[in-house]
């Protein structure tokens, strides 16, 4: 599966638009995350607790989204992006989606 941000793939030409791809997650912290993150809140630096729960749910998300495309019978996904909201406090959707494509070598 080729994936990128852009409208088009050097090298490729789009054959067929199958429309948008989409992969959702939604990921709760913990009460462990919280508290190391409000200790390191206090101090400052990189809250690793916190980057970790948002690498994983980019990576669920980046996931779900490639296993619709590949339902739809895409082979790429261009256009790809990424967006988050909180649902509630602690907890957060994050949605990747981008536009499945049948592409070819040129």
């Amino acid at each position: 599966m080729l994936v990128a941000t852009t409208n088009d793939l050097a090298g490729y030409r789009i054959v067929k638009h199958l429309g948008m791809a989409r992969g959702v997650t939604v990921r709760s912290r913990n009460a462990v995350s919280d508290f190391v993150g409000g200790i390191h809140a206090m101090i400052g630096g990189r809250i690793t607790a916190y980057v970790k729960l948002a690498e994983m749910g980019r990576a669920e998300a980046y996931s779900e989204l490639i296993n619709h495309a590949q339902s739809l019978g895409a082979n790429a996904v261009i256009a790809v992006r990424y967006d988050a909201t909180e649902i509630m406090p602690g907890t957060t959707e994050v949605l990747c989606y981008g536009t499945a494509v049948v592409v070819e070598p040129v």
